[in-house]
């Protein structure tokens, strides 16, 4: 690997280059001084190729004209490029610089590390708040691209910056027409199972930018609810969004949203939804569960049929209840009696009868559940203590 402190710095015209403060696959990225101005701006450095097949500062100036010739505005929720240059070893774009990733004030060249989504989530979910106005930010700004008919081929967390609070899509090196048989090209954890890379590949990225949002877990364990279960069911704001995520990320494309503009209106569609009386609202929340549950089993049965023992999540509504399997109940990692909404990670895959025993409600009981390719068990009962109408209903996954 090349130390980076060695490497000579690059002479860009009418900045003074401090250090590079990012990187990605095509190019990196420097904290720079304007000599004019004295003001600090991000520059970003795509080297020249003399390859045309293998060019990705070409790819970036045909990206960045395309982009410039379609918006007719300036877009909130995109990054703006102030300047797109070119020298002999590089082109080259000029971008205000990100908030710093603690949110205080720009004090220290040295110590400034840009905020992008990736850095604000770092493993842990966001407050509904949160969650609920970067979406939307998010969902506006890759809107404005395919209502222009573009697609932009790498959303994803790092992708996002944060620019005076406010999230900002960037990085355009791989923007195309939406018409125009985008090639297979991008992130490949952010990338749909199969499929061009359309406006419903990008709505499919956005699904699983927004998972991390409201779970904290890694794009890679989705649509894996584990510990998040709970709180997500019992918030009607990220209910709302899992809805939405599992909605943009089903495995058949014809199932997701077409673009961007029809995902933002069902997200405002569901918040309403999510108004109504609480009774109501509980009854969604056992629904969002399943179907996260039914997006699970169908993942698993894709990727991840296996004999080894695997991971199985358990959940009801009510919560608290005590999980038996094939008669033994389940222990949690501390050894205690596991109660639902739990996750356990080391459920034999084969066979096995579950039953869930609540102290409110008969118990429910589910026979030869196949754990070779399903990874979560739902049971409900329909109404809570004290409705006249009370009565125990099963439910399981087939």
């Amino acid at each position: 690997m090349t130390d980076e402190s060695t490497c000579p710095t690059p002479q860009i015209p009418d900045f003074e280059m401090i250090r590079q403060i990012g990187r990605g696959g095509f190019g990196q990225v420097w904290l720079a001084r304007n000599r004019a101005t004295g003001l600090l701006r991000a520059v970003k450095l795509i080297p020249r190729s003399s390859s045309a097949a293998a060019d990705p500062a070409g790819r970036e100036l045909v990206s960045i004209t395309r982009l410039e010739t379609i918006r007719h505005r300036r877009h909130p929720n995109l990054l703006d490029i102030h300047h797109v240059g070119q020298t002999d070893a590089f082109v080259f774009l000029v971008t205000d610089l990100a908030d710093t990733a603690t949110g205080a004030p720009f004090t220290d060249p040295r110590d400034y590390t840009p905020a992008t989504l990736e850095h604000r989530l770092s493993g842990a979910p966001a407050a509904p708040v949160e969650c609920l106005t970067w979406t939307r930010q998010l969902l506006f700004g890759l809107a404005s691209l395919h209502e222009a008919g573009m697609v932009h081929r790498d959303v994803k967390p790092a992708n996002c910056l944060f620019l005076d609070g406010q999230l900002k899509l960037a990085d355009f090196g791989l923007l195309t027409e939406a018409d125009s048989h985008p090639s297979r090209i991008g992130t490949q954890a952010y990338m749909p199972p199969d499929g061009p890379m359309d406006t419903r590949a990008d709505v499919y990225a956005a699904g699983l930018v927004i998972y991390e949002m409201i779970t904290g877990r890694g794009v890679e364990q989705f649509p894996q609810l584990a510990d998040r279960a709970g709180s997500i069911a019992s918030d009607a704001t990220l209910s709302a969004l899992l809805k939405l995520v599992l909605d943009a990320c089903q495995l058949d494309r014809k199932d997701r949203f077409s673009d961007a503009r029809c995902m933002l209106a069902a997200l405002e569609q569901r918040l309403a939804e999510s108004a109504r009386p609480a009774r109501w609202t509980r009854r969604v929340a056992i629904g969002l569960v399943a179907v996260a549950a039914v997006a699970a089993v169908a993942w698993a049965g894709l990727y991840r049929v296996s004999s080894s023992p695997v991971h199985a999540n358990f959940i009801t509504y009510p919560f608290g209840a005590a999980v038996l399997l094939d008669g033994q109940p389940l222990m949690d990692p501390d050894g205690r009696p596991a109660t639902t909404p739990c996750t356990i990670d080391n459920v034999s895959a084969g066979l096995h009868d579950v039953v869930f025993q609540h102290p409110d409600y008969p118990d429910l009981k589910f026979d030869a559940i196949d754990f070779r390719g399903q990874r979560q068990v739902v049971g409900s009962w329909e109404m809570l203590p004290g409705e006249s109408d009370s009565q125990p209903i099963q439910g399981g996954l087939p």
